[in-house]
């Protein structure tokens, strides 16, 4: 399962993010739910968390997520899928 985000900064600046399994189970520990309720309530925060763990596993952020946050103005998805 994977899940295409693109994230809007509040620079202007967009930025198109995959999660993939590792960031699902990451979203699974962090939050005790299961990542399948993503599609019956995706919660802003979930999606959000799900984009800041997949980039920075990716090596695209070295912030902590309450840093990284501060600079996003929107959550969406993506159509594209970052390589």
């Amino acid at each position: 399962m994977r899940i295409n985000l693109q994230i809007k900064f509040s620079d202007g600046n967009t930025k198109d993010l995959t999660a993939n399994a590792a960031d699902l189970v990451a979203f699974e520990d962090k939050y005790n739910i299961s990542a399948a309720k993503l599609g019956d309530d995706p919660k802003i925060g979930y999606l959000l968390f799900l984009a800041w763990h997949a980039d920075k596993r990716t090596g695209g952020t070295e912030k902590e997520y309450s840093d990284w946050l501060s600079d996003v103005e929107q959550v969406g998805d993506s159509n594209k899928d970052p390589k």
